[in-house]
């Protein structure tokens, strides 16, 4: 059964977000649940799609891991079995969707790499020849591969509004310069690391969103990590430049949306159930591609 919404009155509820639900477990935790709410264009759907937040919790564990010796984590337990006793009852909310991590403070942007020209950096580069603020090479094709993956921030905004792209620059304005070179690099390193994983097993990962925040004055890597809900995951033997490409990720649902008369306001179109099937067994496929 799929899990829209969880309640835990014993917990505060700190926020409910486009997928997440987080509480304060004491002062330095809490507990966040990978709900399977489903958000596209910035609105939360009506219909979820069923398992995938486990499928987005189990493979952010499997990347946070991988990722250890890069960057540190605010993982602190992701066994319910391990929980304090009073969430026991829970587990049917629980098991195999959530974690406590450590409490951080969030940075104010969205760190994004693309190591491929696709969704609004193409739109950018279509315009003025740019994404981000970085000068592309001139006659670039949608799913073109960019030489150099780049780093292109963007502001984060609150449920149902629309982040922003901004450059490099901005976003040292915002969380200052020093801040802001330590974070592209990071992620550049961490999206290295996982593309050349993911080649591997055949897979290609367009590009993708990180986020950081300050755990004790350290630059730690929490939120979602590699995710079909954050990253575009295509299939390297069907890989063709200049159209769209398959996919194992949340295309497939924009795809679909795109296709209704829908102004991207709420409230969304609702869901077929093939069209949440089809969602849930992309980003299934991709889980066991990559973790098994």
């Amino acid at each position: 059964m799929a899990v829209i919404k969880t309640n835990i009155p014993e917990l505060k509820l700190l926020s409910r977000g486009k997928v997440r639900d987080m509480y304060e477990l004491d002062e330095k935790s809490l507990l966040i649940v990978t709900t399977d709410r489903m958000s596209a264009f910035d609105v939360i759907l009506e219909d979820p799609i069923p398992n995938k937040g486990v499928i987005l919790n189990q493979l952010t564990l499997f990347w946070m891991k991988r990722f250890e010796n890069l960057v540190p984590n605010h993982i602190i337990e992701s066994d319910v079995n391990n929980y304090p006793a009073f969430l026991q009852k829970y587990k049917d909310q629980l098991e195999g969707r959530s974690v406590i991590v450590k409490k951080a403070k969030p940075l104010a942007i969205e760190c994004i790499v693309r190591g491929y020209l696709a969704g609004s950096g193409y739109k950018d580069y279509q315009k003025t020849g740019m994404v981000c603020g970085y000068k592309l090479p001139e006659g670039l094709k949608n799913s073109s591969r960019i030489e150099n993956p780049i780093f292109t921030p963007s502001t984060k905004a609150e449920v149902g509004t629309h982040d922003e792209n901004i450059s490099v620059e901005q976003a040292g304005k915002i969380i200052g310069a020093e801040l802001c070179e330590k974070v592209k690099n990071l992620s550049l390193s961490i999206y290295s690391a996982g593309r050349d994983y993911a080649a591997s097993r055949g897979i290609i990962i367009a590009d993708t969103k990180f986020e950081f925040g300050m755990v004790d004055g350290v630059l730690t890597l929490i939120d979602e990590v590699l995710t079909p809900d954050s990253s575009r995951f295509w299939p390297a033997d069907q890989y063709e430049e200049g159209k769209s490409q398959a996919s194992f990720d949340k295309q497939y649902l924009r795809d679909w949306l795109e296709a209704q008369v829908w102004d991207k306001t709420p409230p969304a179109p609702r869901l077929p159930e093939e069209v949440a099937k089809t969602t849930a067994d992309k980003y299934q496929k991709i889980a066991d591609i990559l973790t098994k």
